[in-house]
């Protein structure tokens, strides 16, 4: 006896392509897609009316808890401050990292939900969730304390990544900076699991290699799997150091070279592309796409949601951007909210409808789902599901 058949369903399952299936249904049992092709006994079934059906979206890379806003910064950038000269007058990170510092669990909860259900109505159901704007014990574990209790209240899933080594606090120096990320906070982190993985911002302006370094070492001593935030601004080589640390998912890119793209497509990591910060901030550096797709380097694409360089609630937005401003074809940008962004953070169970995945998926009036590359706005899931139930 399944819990749920879902039947008359024209099938994308985003593994590895983004073709349609043969199939017309399938089987939930505990959250999981149990069998395609389902027929027998169901508990419920879903006539699924000759709509398209796609896995839950993935959101793979966000900032999506603060406070407040940096309004004033866009204002700011259209009178010609660069994002370097804003974060050295003491904007940027840091003008967030004193809201945060001040809010309790609660109000970062209330600030930060409208954000993620927005997201849902879009059809994500797994949202990656960073620290790194409290920068400080106390507020680094509030930060992951908050992101549990919205993972306990929302029903989407959420995966927090502790990016305690986002910027360098006022009130310290680099090196103890990083003394401390090592020595305190993420002993701490791990020993109350609030965290999978860790991010940092490797750039002139935040953290260099050898702090990089550091923090992956002790990261890998603790279990934690590695992001970074690689060649925004410049080329540091950074994604090359992630990927021979075992890095899982490197993002921004748009100064990724050669060799940075031969050391990700060896150790098999996930280029996480993130249009709405390179729309916001009016770069004109694209990531090297070409390069990535012949190298056969999985690409991503994630909102990179943040107050400050992509206030992007919206990854249908970013999906439409990547195509449109990055080139992705339409196939490379459902893959990238789908199957590449499951593994981008770790996530196998997920992003794929196949048997043994999780029954996230989400329904849609569409005549293919390459209409989400074509028209930006206006659409929206028909119905979306969490473990085989509806939102």
């Amino acid at each position: 006896m399944f819990d749920l058949i879902v039947d008359n369903a024209r099938l994308y399952p985003m593994a590895g392509a983004a073709s349609r299936a043969a199939a017309r249904s399938f089987a939930v049992l505990d959250g999981r897609i149990a069998t395609v092709g389902a027929t027998g006994p169901a508990r419920a079934r879903l006539d699924a009316e000759d709509r398209v059906v796609l896995p839950g979206f993935i959101d793979c890379h966000t900032h999506a808890l603060y406070v407040g806003d940096r309004l004033h910064e866009r204002e700011q950038r259209r009178a010609g401050a660069s994002y370097a000269e804003i974060a050295r007058a003491g904007g940027g990170i840091l003008s967030t990292v004193r809201g945060v510092r001040a809010a309790s669990v609660e109000q970062l909860c209330a600030a930060t939900k409208p954000r993620l259900l927005a997201l849902a109505r879009e059809g994500v159901t797994t949202v990656e969730v960073k620290s790194g704007y409290g920068l400080d014990l106390t507020s680094e574990i509030r930060m992951l304390e908050a992101i549990d209790q919205l993972r306990r209240e929302l029903p989407i899933d959420l995966s927090a990544t502790c990016l305690a080594a986002h910027a360098v606090p006022p009130e310290m120096s680099r090196a103890s900076y990083v003394d401390f990320v090592i020595e305190e906070l993420l002993p701490a982190v791990h020993a109350r699991g609030l965290a999978r993985r860790i991010d940092i911002y490797i750039e002139h302006l935040a953290f260099d290699l050898a702090d990089a370094e550091r923090i992956f070492l002790a990261a890998r001593t603790l279990g934690l799997g590695i992001h970074a935030h690689c060649e925004q601004l410049s080329l540091m080589h950074a994604s090359e150091l992630a990927a021979r640390h075992g890095a899982r998912a490197v993002s921004h890119l748009e100064y990724l070279d050669g060799r940075g793209i031969e050391a990700l497509a060896r150790n098999g990591t996930v280029a996480v592309l993130l249009p709405g910060a390179f729309y916001c901030l009016n770069e004109t550096r694209l990531p090297p796409i070409a390069g990535l797709r012949a190298a056969r380097v999985p690409m991503a694409v994630a909102t990179d949601l943040n107050p400050g360089t992509s206030p992007v609630a919206s990854l249908l937005t970013c999906l439409h951007m990547a195509a449109t401003l990055f080139g992705l074809s339409a196939e490379e940008a459902l893959l990238g909210v789908t199957d590449h962004a499951a593994h981008a953070l770790g996530l196998e169970d997920r992003g794929r409808l196949t048997v043994g995945r999780r029954a996230d998926f989400s329904l849609w009036d569409l005549p293919e789902p390459a209409m989400l590359t074509y028209q930006l706005g206006g659409l929206a899931p028909s119905a979306v599901y969490v473990e085989g139930k509806p939102l």
